[in-house]
């Protein structure tokens, strides 16, 4: 049946819930800004499919929070999020080594900690 969805209707996205009842067939499939629904019925074998396209805005959040993307985009994110942790970290290492710059780096790296941890604490439910 997912097959079939697929190839008829050019349904892309993940199969996301293969739900069966007494009644019908459930099928949804969700991909970054897109989702597809198909309501089948089991006894007439006729079905009802919706897709949603949320646009680019929609795509670029789920590809920003790994959401629907797949394994592939996780450790993509994944490893840059270390990275960008290994070039942090470097960064404030060398920081030390420059005598001239350093008390003033702190003063800033510190004053953006607190900016960040005030918003968060205010801003986060």
């Amino acid at each position: 049946m997912v097959e079939f969805l697929r190839q008829t209707h050019g349904i892309r996205g993940a199969l996301a819930e293969f739900k069966v009842d007494e009644s019908g067939c459930v099928v949804t499939f969700k991909g970054p800004g897109y989702a597809a629904d198909a309501f089948i019925d089991r006894d007439s074998g006729r079905y009802t499919l919706t897709q949603s396209f949320h646009g680019v805005i929609a795509v670029l959040n789920d590809l920003h929070k790994g959401r629907d993307t797949g394994l592939a985009w996780s450790i993509l994110i994944d490893a840059s999020a270390i990275v960008l942790t290994f070039i942090s970290l470097t960064g404030l290492v060398l920081l030390f080594y420059l005598k001239l710059r350093w008390i003033p780096g702190l003063v800033v790296a510190i004053f953006g900690t607190i900016i960040v941890l005030a918003l968060f604490l205010l801003g986060v439910p």
